[in-house]
């Protein structure tokens, strides 16, 4: 039994629909063996190791009283302008990157949501949300309370993400 077991049908057909593709672009050796298997990896590294970094650093950075502040990472807009649209941008590439990461697993006749690297996912995908959420309430009557709570679950949003990589070299090596 896995924790996935109420959804896994509904995913695995949506997966259907894109799997046959990828093993026809397998066999017909137009996708390396090297990029089925360490394509999602290493683009979902790449947006985490740049987008979510730099996006948890301006958040500290707003936090700590410098988000008027314009960097070169910024591209002219102040810490606080582009600190949601560096993170947003990275929520979205997880979206599509896990959808990616599923098609590819089942590509390479891998069973999908029964691994740690899932239940990462998921926690990370739920931490972000949660996280997206929570400025709305910054201009309410617990706005210091909700400030405090997205500064901080983000940073445990992070210890998730750098954990969810861990789990998926560990699930890349595992085959």
């Amino acid at each position: 039994m896995s924790a996935f077991d109420g959804i896994k049908e509904p995913v695995q057909s949506y997966v259907d629909i894109w799997t046959p593709m990828f093993r026809q672009a397998s066999e017909a050796g137009l996708l390396p063996d090297f990029l089925l298997h360490w394509g999602h990896g290493a683009a979902m590294a790449g947006v985490l190791l740049t987008m979510g970094v730099i996006g948890a650093y301006m958040g500290w950075q707003i936090r700590l009283g410098n988000g008027e502040e314009v960097t070169p990472l910024t591209l002219g807009e102040t810490i606080r302008e582009a600190h949601p649209k560096i993170i947003g941008g990275a929520f979205f590439f997880f979206l599509l990157g896990g959808q990616g990461g599923l098609v590819l697993l089942d590509t390479q006749g891998k069973s999908i949501l029964e691994s740690p690297h899932a239940m990462t996912a998921v926690l990370s995908v739920a931490l972000l949300a949660t996280q997206a959420i929570l400025p709305k309430l910054f201009d309410s009557e617990k706005g210091e309370l909700a400030r405090d709570v997205h500064a901080y679950l983000g940073t445990a949003t992070m210890a998730v993400l750098f954990a969810h990589l861990a789990t998926g070299v560990n699930l890349g090596l595992s085959f």
